[in-house]
């Protein structure tokens, strides 16, 4: 029963947060994390040529953002193990609020909001119990945490809002890790990544794994078009070279692996995926193997391109986007390079796009 004290204190939550669009914020096509020339962090607003329109300090070294549908509000997260997420007034720039992981809890890097925007759902580790979990925050009641549930699986990494609006679906990486032991994989000859869909209540609905001679690809990043296709880039945790990480899914069949992204070399790593704006092309990048692939759906056919320390990956009006590690952002359409303006940052892994 909602009580005149709990009402009273939503609404006084509700009115520090603010009540405009995304227009008032400068209407940016993209958030991306980024490390200044100085050493600081900051989270940068983009326009779709990849301009600068607003940047926002972090405390510390960001991963990934949430971008609320319909404020022009974001949550800035910290990288893997990190235990904060920002809540920010990309409007007046300013920090709103600080998330804080449960005890013996850390964040994966990545949240997404509902489709309504009333609540904020982020990727935990339960690390005493080896066991994923996804946090929910009541953003009307000032981002108060108000349950969780499994991510049905270990190591949940990047979860996307489903075009249903109701399902979440989870990329469990599988790997087992403890702050004690840094970022120290534990479970290696254990692991088993997994694709979850579950509902926003936390039931789970469907569970997807890879086929079992790639029991070591940890499924870390996943986009979502808008027929409901995943797509997923993994992470190799064997000695292999060579091996088709990129793959998709459609609910109620098996994952099949893009086969033809295993002629280009990623060490084994994909940082980053991407769907385009019409959902016909899949952009992948490996920050270690300096390789950005770009995969047809409708010919099957995969080019690559060369960049070094890419790893942001994002929808465009037409085609995708891309960021690196040097300052680059470019624009991928028709398969030639459109767009290549610098920076004076390093961006961070992670392009968001505010119009996917």
């Amino acid at each position: 029963m909602t009580t005149r004290r709990n009402f009273l204190n939503g609404v006084l939550a509700a009115s520090l947060y603010p009540t405009s669009s995304w227009a008032n914020a400068g209407s940016p096509a993209y958030l991306s994390a980024a490390r200044k020339p100085n050493g600081n962090y900051a989270l940068f607003g983009l326009t779709e040529e990849g301009h600068v329109i607003f940047n926002i300090p972090l405390p510390d070294r960001g991963h990934a953002a949430a971008a609320h549908p319909h404020l022009p509000v974001a949550v800035a997260f910290a990288r893997r193990p990190g235990t904060f997420a920002i809540v920010l007034d990309c409007e007046k720039g300013k920090e709103l609020k600080r998330l804080n992981a449960p005890k013996d809890r850390h964040f994966y890097g990545h949240g997404a909001f509902s489709a309504d925007g009333a609540h904020l759902f982020t990727t935990e580790n339960d690390y005493e119990n080896a066991e994923g979990m996804v946090g929910v925050w009541d953003v009307h009641a000032g981002y108060k945490r108000i349950g969780e549930f499994s991510s049905g699986g270990v190591g949940p990494h990047e979860l996307r809002l489903m075009p249903d609006g109701k399902t979440l679906v989870i990329a469990n990486g599988g790997i087992e890790t403890h702050p004690d032991s840094g970022r120290e994989k534990l479970n290696i000859p254990m692991m088993q990544p997994n694709l979850s869909y579950i509902s926003l209540h936390g039931e789970l609905q469907e569970t997807q794994s890879l086929p079992g001679d790639m029991r070591l690809a940890s499924i870390r990043h996943i986009d979502v078009n808008v027929d409901g296709l995943v797509a997923l880039g993994c992470q190799w945790q064997g000695s292999q070279t060579n091996l088709a990480l990129v793959a998709t899914h459609k609910r109620g069949e098996t994952i099949q692996l893009i086969s033809e992204s295993a002629a280009y070399d990623v060490q084994g790593y994909i940082g980053s995926i991407a769907f385009s704006r019409d959902g016909s092309e899949v952009l992948a990048t490996s920050p270690k193997g300096g390789i950005a692939m770009l995969h047809s759906l409708k010919t099957k056919s995969t080019k690559g391109f060369s960049f070094k320390d890419v790893c942001g990956a994002a929808s465009a009006v037409n085609g995708v986007a891309l960021t690196t590690g040097s300052g680059q952002f470019n624009i991928l359409e028709n398969k030639i390079v459109k767009y290549d303006v610098v920076q004076k940052v390093a961006w961070d892994n992670h392009l968001i796009s505010l119009s996917h």
